[in-house]
């Protein structure tokens, strides 16, 4: 799913509704937090993770089928 990570500011959460990708840096207008444009993303990329973690879902892809078919229970060998 889609949102403005680079955009949103990662302190107050404010959406700025237009950035050229130009602008490397900027202050948010809500809360006046100096932001990387990279770094802001990274941070808000970061807090979604960790809300979907939180929240009971997984946030690794599900392995195939096949890999998971290949943990089976080994008999013990004799001696």
């Amino acid at each position: 799913r889609w949102f403005p990570s680079s955009k949103r500011c990662s302190h107050c959460g404010h959406i700025v509704e237009k950035m050229p990708l130009e602008i490397r840096q900027w202050e948010c207008p809500e809360c006046s937090a100096e932001h990387d444009r990279d770094i802001n993303a990274s941070l808000n990329i970061l807090a979604a993770g960790l809300a979907v973690s939180v929240c009971g879902a997984t946030v690794r892809p599900e392995q195939s089928k096949s890999v998971r078919a290949g943990a089976m229970k080994q008999k013990p060998k004799l001696c």
